[in-house]
């Protein structure tokens, strides 16, 4: 698991002061509204070979559409990696067609047993899961620590996730379960029944089969001054 020490002085008790009073007085509503920990893995959209602990913290927009905070650990200190956006069939069929390779499927994510909610009950998770396992994901990873970088660098990068057997690590596996107590296979077979879209997995979706990477693309700036605009043609 990599945890990339940031650089910087530690926390003052004046700063730790401030955040008490801070967080007495104000509502953060849009935090308290996260409602589950998804422990899944990632990786980049151009490179298979660098997969990446992501757990996500998630709230639901409405039935079909939910919003996560990734960090690369549970704990305390986690560094905030990511987002990810999922979304229902339904909606995702309603996207352009160039929207579409964006996305991922969690069909098997969720059947193979390696998508899984920590220490939640098993009735419980599966009620979630169930409808999980029907879903689309985006997800933008801003923090490459698989690098060891100890500070957000670089360009923000479009990530995928696992389609079949055979391309998770497999000493990655193994760590997440011995820390997190589960068994993949054991959860594969609890899950052998559930079922994913109703449509089967759009062929546009996980990147249309392609590799995906964010490119920095110098254009002139557009502004609303009308002199500027005119100066640039």
């Amino acid at each position: 698991m990599y945890h990339p020490q940031v650089p910087g002085e530690p926390t003052q008790t004046t700063t730790s002061l401030v955040e008490t009073a801070t967080g007495a007085i104000q509502s953060f509503r849009p935090i308290k509204q996260i409602h589950q920990h998804l422990c899944a893995f990632h990786f980049y959209g151009y490179d298979m070979t660098r997969q990446v602990e992501a757990h996500h913290f998630c709230a639901h927009q409405n039935e079909e559409m939910r919003q996560c905070l990734i960090y690369d650990t549970p704990e305390a200190d986690a560094k905030l990696i990511g987002l990810e956006y999922i979304i229902s069939e339904n909606l995702f069929l309603t996207l352009p067609d160039e929207e579409k390779p964006l996305w991922h499927s969690h069909l098997y994510e969720v059947k193979s047993g390696v998508l899984f909610m920590p220490r939640v009950p098993g009735p419980i998770e599966r009620q979630d899961l169930d409808k999980v396992c029907k879903t689309y994901g985006k997800t933008i990873h801003f923090w490459q620590v698989d690098k060891g970088d100890n500070l957000p660098l670089g360009l923000p990068q479009l990530m995928m996730t696992l389609t079949r057997d055979g391309q998770l690590y497999d000493e990655l596996a193994r760590d997440v379960e011995k820390r997190f107590g589960v068994s993949f296979e054991k959860e594969r077979a609890k899950r052998a029944d559930m079922e994913g879209p109703t449509h089967g997995i759009h062929p546009l979706a996980n990147g249309g089969g392609k590799g995906l990477i964010t490119k920095l693309r110098e254009l002139h700036c557009n502004r609303t001054d009308p002199s500027f605009a005119s100066s640039q043609l």
